[in-house]
C-alpha cells in the first residue's frame, strides 16, 4: 500500500510540474537530493557503526544479560503470556535496548526475530496475539535515551549543537511509550470477557 502512495505522489508531482512548466526544477531537485542522500548516508555510517559496535561489545560483555535481568520483571508484566526464559524475551529485550540507544536499524532485526518467536507461541496463526500487539506498540513508540540517527543527521548538516535534541527526544518518547502502553492495556482489558483476566 505504501508503494502505491509513493508512486501516486510522484506521478502527481510530475503532472503538476508538467502543467506549471517547472520540470527543470524537478530534475534539479532529483539530482540534488540524490547527491545529498549519498553524502548523508556516508556521514551516518560512522555513527551507526560506532553504536552497533558498542551494542556488540555490550552483548559479548554480558551487558544485555544484565539488562535482561533488570528489565525481566517489566517485560514479564508487559508480556505475561511468554514463558520464562523463552527466546522471545531475549529478542524483545535486545530490541528495546537498541531502541533505547536510538538504533532503529539495529532494533529492526531483533523485533522481527521476536515477532517470529511470538508467532510460534501463537500457534503459527496469522492473527496477532496480545504480546505481538504490545511489542508493536512499544517498538513504535520506544523510549530513546540517545537519538543516534537524528544526531548523525544534525551533524551531517553542520548543526551548531547536534545533541540538543536529546532532552526533547527523551521527554517525547517517554510520553509516547507510556501512552502506547496505556492504550494497549485499555483495549486488552476491554476485550476480555466479564470476570476475565
Amino acid at each position: 500500500m505504501v508503494n502505491y502512495i509513493w508512486v501516486g505522489m510522484m506521478v502527481i508531482g510530475f503532472i503538476v510540474a508538467g502543467i506549471n512548466g517547472t520540470m527543470d526544477k524537478v530534475n534539479e531537485a532529483i539530482f540534488t537530493s540524490a547527491k545529498e542522500a549519498v553524502t548523508l548516508s556516508f556521514g551516518m555510517i560512522s555513527i551507526l557503526v560506532f553504536w552497533l559496535g558498542i551494542m556488540k561489545i555490550a552483548e559479548k560483555g554480558g551487558l544485555l544479560e544484565v539488562l535482561a535481568i533488570l528489565f525481566r520483571p517489566i517485560v514479564k508484566r508487559l508480556f505475561p503470556d511468554i514463558p520464562k526464559d523463552h527466546p522471545a524475551q531475549g529478542y524483545i529485550l535486545s530490541n528495546m535496548a537498541a531502541n533505547l540507544l536510538g538504533l532503529g536499524n539495529a532494533a529492526t532485526p531483533m523485533g522481527i526475530k521476536a515477532m517470529e518467536q511470538l508467532k510460534i507461541l501463537n500457534g503459527g496463526k496469522n492473527e496477532a496475539s496480545r504480546s505481538m500487539i504490545t511489542l508493536l506498540a512499544i517498538n513504535t513508540s520506544s523510549i530513546t535515551l540517545i537519538p543516534t540517527t537524528i544526531i548523525a543527521i544534525r551533524m551531517s548538516y553542520n548543526s551548531a549543537s547536534p545533541t540538543d535534541i536529546v532532552a526533547p527526544t527523551l521527554i517525547a518518547t517517554a510520553i509516547s511509550t507510556v501512552g502506547a502502553i496505556l492504550i494497549d492495556r485499555y483495549y486488552y482489558y476491554r476485550s476480555l470477557p466479564k470476570g476475565g483476566k
